[in-house]
């Protein structure tokens, strides 16, 4: 191929960025749940007054002292998803507004994450968006109660043949949930329906299908009460046009229209968090650095196995 046909066959961002070496596109990216902690934000709390009187404020929209419970609660009292969620959220939120030079190209979050990227591109004030977290922490919880399910990770096996699987059992609910990165993927639903998955996602070739500690069957149809509970809260919450694109896990594409960051949200409950196709896309799109920010270091591993050359760092 020739220089010239070279340049047109690149993308408009990616052609930028080869015309001009000092291109440069920061991704910021926020986790979900698994990533809290005991002692998670207690740092900022005490060096930082602005960080401090966000926390105060949170304690207050709640109704109660979630920082009591992320400083020293025991793990078992954070991985209540009345607990967990928001202080993940919490912890992203403040430590994103601590950041000196906090200037996003483009913001993406992992399931709960989407909540913090959303703040972080003004989409939802502070207050909007914790009160929507919480509101699906405790719609999530219920659907929970209501249909007892679970998830299970399945480590390398290719996304068809997993998704080939889940297709298999008709008589109970499993459908993949995350694709995290290449060769983990996370299914979700019925207990019974997950334990007949993992023993075929083995005889498939899976080096592991393990079950999962958690309390239900997250991006999943099973969650279907959560989202219709979360729908009218969301509706009725105020969206502002975003100073940069979030990369939404239904989609995995860029989203600056509110309405459409709305319903995506809503979806985001009872579909798959396409994380894969999301890092991808962001790739595609320009990004030259990830920064996640917020508890642990979770996604910079995945992204770097969605893309061994993709710069990712802690923020």
């Amino acid at each position: 191929m020739c220089f010239c046909a070279f340049i047109f066959s690149l993308k408009p961002l990616s052609l930028i960025a080869y015309l001009n070496d000092d291109f440069f596109m920061k991704a910021y990216v926020f986790p979900g749940q698994g990533s809290q902690f005991s002692g998670m934000g207690k740092e900022l709390y005490d060096a930082n007054p602005a960080a401090k009187n966000l926390f105060e404020k949170a304690n207050e929209i709640l109704g109660f002292r979630i920082t009591d419970v992320m400083f020293s609660g025991t793990d078992e009292e954070l991985k209540q998803t009345k607990i967990t969620q928001p202080a993940i959220f919490l912890h992203s939120v403040v430590l994103a507004h601590t950041l000196a030079d906090f200037k996003p190209d483009m913001v993406a979050g992992h399931s709960l994450g989407e909540f913090s990227a959303l703040v972080a591109n003004k989409t939802l004030s502070f207050e909007d968006a914790l009160k929507l977290v919480y509101k699906r922490a405790m719609a999530m919880q219920k659907a929970c109660e209501i249909n007892p399910s679970t998830m299970a990770a399945v480590l390398n096996l290719d996304d068809k043949t997993v998704e080939e699987v889940c297709a298999s059992i008709t008589d109970e609910v499993v459908v993949a949930a995350n694709y995290n990165c290449p060769g983990q993927l996370v299914i979700s639903g019925s207990i019974k329906g997950i334990e007949i998955a993992c023993e075929k996602m083995k005889a498939a070739g899976a080096k592991r299908a393990l079950v999962l500690p958690v309390g239900g069957a997250f991006h999943s149809p099973l969650m279907e009460p959560a989202s219709a509970e979360l729908a009218e809260a969301i509706n009725n919450t105020q969206f502002n046009a975003p100073i940069c694109a979030v990369y939404q896990n239904v989609t995995a594409k860029g989203v600056t229209n509110p309405d459409e960051i709305k319903k995506n949200l809503i979806a985001q409950l009872t579909a798959p968090v396409r994380w894969t196709q999301t890092v991808e896309q962001m790739i595609a799109d320009g990004a030259t650095e990830f920064v996640e920010v917020g508890p642990g270091k979770v996604l910079q591993g995945l992204i770097k196995k969605v893309n061994k050359d993709a710069n990712a760092v802690s923020a």
